[in-house]
């Protein structure tokens, strides 16, 4: 199993979790991936890759200085987490988890997403 791979089996033991990727922001393809979240994982790596630069485009636009900790899109019945990573080898990349909005605990699964976010290295 590859590291990358090893960071995804690690968010989806995440209570909720049922879906997460690794992403490269600027192509848009899922370097590992894991979990059913009912969708394409695919699909959603470039779709949220979009939302990324298009956020980042804005805050350079406003002149807002800092970096991206995390995006949060909240559906009626799943949670979709975006957090940027900025660690040693990780620049341009992005995990996305997804969460079943019944079983997840929202606080607690940010917490756990942050400390796999900080460990995350290729």
């Amino acid at each position: 199993m590859s590291q990358l791979e090893d960071y995804v089996s690690q968010l989806l033991r995440i209570d909720g979790a049922v879906g997460a990727a690794i992403v490269d922001c600027e192509s848009g393809m899922a370097l590992a991936k894991g979990g059913d979240p009912g969708f394409d994982l695919e699909v959603a790596a470039a779709g949220n890759s979009n939302v990324v630069r298009a956020k980042m485009n804005t805050m350079e636009t406003l002149g807002i200085s800092g970096n991206i900790e995390d995006i949060l899109i909240s559906l009626d019945k799943q949670y979709h987490l975006i957090n940027i990573l900025d660690g040693r080898g990780t620049n341009g990349l992005f995990i996305y988890l997804v969460l079943n909005r019944a079983t997840a605990n929202l606080a607690l699964a940010r917490h756990k997403l942050r400390a796999v976010a900080a460990e995350t290295r290729i």
